[in-house]
């Protein structure tokens, strides 16, 4: 039995410390490769046009747009020194999902993964405010036919989720948790204030 070792030439240039090959000229390469290298003058990019500043040709009769007045202080990131000119107003920030929104925008960069994170649990907490204040109206929300749980019975959703090759199956045990679990405890939380509210008036 012979012992195999490689030597210098078996081992591959990647893995030693000098390269022995040295790397392909551009000529090389545009030789061996149909097409190489066909961008590397600017002018043959089809793009260069654009990268040409030409002030005459954009058709604004400003310098710098005038900016929409905030009705309230819009939260932007932390990179900009200011809002855009022209921003969004349908969904003002209000309630405690508001407060979270303000305080990731003000404190966190959009690199930092805590900025997310206090976004995504701002959605939470505001759609649990929205759940909240539709009891105390006279058309609650309507968790069975809202949330399509009545789908899953009606429109052939356990047929689809059972016996299928269906990548989220892992998450159908989640499921019942998210949809259910805030209208649980919303109504946990309404017989509890309920229960305290009788015994009040009771004394």
């Amino acid at each position: 039995m012979t012992e195999h070792r490689d030597t210098a030439a078996d081992v591959p240039s990647a893995y030693v410390r000098d390269k022995r090959t040295a790397p392909p000229t551009r000529e090389e390469l545009r030789a061996r490769i149909p097409g190489w290298g066909v961008d590397l003058d600017p002018a043959d990019r089809p793009s260069n046009r654009r990268l040409n500043y030409a002030p005459d040709t954009t058709g604004a009769h400003w310098y710098f747009p005038e900016r929409q007045p905030e009705k309230w202080p819009r939260e932007h990131s932390i990179e900009h020194a200011f809002v855009t000119p022209v921003f969004g107003t349908a969904q003002p920030p209000k309630g405690l999902s508001g407060a979270i929104r303000k305080f990731s925008y003000a404190t966190y960069s959009e690199g930092r993964l805590g900025h997310w994170l206090l976004l995504m649990l701002g959605d939470r907490v505001d759609a649990v405010e929205e759940h909240l204040k539709s009891l105390l109206t006279l058309r609650p929300d309507n968790p069975i036919t809202q949330t399509g749980v009545r789908g899953e019975f009606t429109h052939g959703g356990l047929r689809s989720r059972f016996g299928s090759k269906r990548t989220d199956w892992r998450h159908q045990l989640l499921d019942p948790v998210i949809v259910a679990g805030p209208w649980v405890a919303s109504a946990g939380l309404t017989f509890r204030l309920a229960r305290k509210g009788l015994r009040a008036l009771r004394r």
